[in-house]
């Protein structure tokens, strides 16, 4: 097949999502090609069978704001016209949808009629999406898609909950590459962190207050108090100011380690013991899973889709959200000894092991099958 894959270029979920996807299926043979304003993340190389194409948004006086949807939707007509496309499938409905919708209309002027699939990813549905100047627009792009994915049960009933829509939604869960994500020797970067037999704790994010960071730092203060931990806090954002201020605060600045945007994050989990997630919104949870791949257990909320991904008692512990002790807790059971922390590890990698990329791209390519054939 040949495939065209719109998406956010950052370091979210959803460009995360789809461009493991695209690359994957480009391994499998199928011909990929990425459309959207500027390279993804994590196309930090371009392989055989991948292309990618730039949506160039060019500044005129008379538009106060420049108009991306619209550039968006010329780019996919000319990529699928001279690329021979047999499908597009758009990750995050707003605007991607929509103009994805727009592209198969003046697609049909040409003889062609292209196959759209959107992926529902979560802040599309569950934040931007519920905005009132947003609504008819994402219903419509939703609605007028040949075939829809989520990655979560939670997300699709919170779709059918938020919007009036007829399109039946397939739950297509999010996946992990194991040939990148596994634990791995890495004696020097341990030694570098825990000199002194310190157990590691690891939480990453965009630092976005939904994120709770400041509950991570609360947490490990009061880990601190009854064993030898250091906390590693990867990403950056918005709220990292402020957790550097509470660390400062609390006097934990010995103790806690701000890493930035480290891209070789399954280095950092390699040497972690336990996985802290206190989000107030998440979809499904890719960062726990890339942690529970590496064998790190995960201490989250309970929120959104965590419950599909995170067994409690098994590959880590649910816990309410806002409670900092129960999470301290919760992550003392784990690390008590040496033969509690094997144990969790064993469970998270099984759980993480129900998610295999091999096993989720199949769905994907089935589900393209069905969409191609008018199912």
């Amino acid at each position: 097949m040949k495939i065209g894959i719109t998406c956010y270029p950052t370091f979210g979920g959803s460009g995360v999502v789809a461009t493991e996807l695209g690359l994957a299926l480009a391994e499998r043979g199928h011909c990929v090609h990425f459309i959207s304003y500027a390279m993804p993340m994590r196309l930090t190389h371009i392989p055989p069978n991948v292309f990618f194409h730039e949506v160039q948004v060019n500044v005129y006086p008379l538009f106060q704001y420049p108009s991306y949807d619209t550039a968006l939707s010329s780019k996919m007509v000319d990529v699928t016209l001279h690329e021979k496309l047999d499908l597009l499938h758009v990750h995050y409905a707003i605007p991607h949808a929509t103009s994805a919708y727009l592209a198969k209309q003046i697609l049909k002027t040409h003889g062609r009629d292209i196959k759209v699939v959107t992926t529902l990813h979560g802040t599309d549905i569950t934040l931007i999406g519920q905005d009132p100047n947003y609504i008819p627009s994402v219903e419509f792009g939703i609605d007028q898609s040949d075939g829809v994915t989520a990655v979560s049960d939670w997300l699709k009933t919170e779709t059918n909950r938020i919007f009036n829509i007829s399109k039946e939604i397939k739950v297509i869960h999010n996946f992990i590459d194991f040939e990148r994500f596994f634990r791995k020797p890495m004696p020097d970067l341990l030694k570098r962190f825990s000199s002194d037999g310190e157990r590691i704790l690891i939480h990453v994010s965009n630092f976005r207050p939904l994120k709770r960071v400041n509950e991570v730092v609360l947490m490990f203060a009061e880990v601190l108090k009854k064993m030898k931990a250091k906390l590693l806090l990867v990403g950056d954002g918005p709220e990292r100011v402020e957790a550097e201020r509470l660390c400062r605060q609390l006097g934990l600045c010995d103790h806690i380690f701000f890493m930035g945007k480290y891209e070789a994050v399954e280095e950092l989990l390699s040497i972690s013991d336990v996985f802290i997630m206190p989000s107030e919104s998440e979809t499904f949870g890719l960062a726990a899973l890339e942690a529970m791949a590496c064998g790190v257990p995960v201490v989250s909320s309970n929120i959104g889709g965590l419950p599909e991904l995170n067994i409690d008692g098994e590959s880590g512990f649910l816990c309410e959200l806002g409670n900092v002790n129960m999470m301290a807790e919760k992550a003392l059971t784990i690390l008590q000894s040496d033969e509690s922390l094997l144990r969790f590890r064993e469970g998270a990698f099984a759980r993480a092991k129900k998610f295999d990329a091999n096993r989720v791209i199949e769905i994907y390519e089935n589900f393209y099958k069905e969409i191609l054939a008018g199912n």
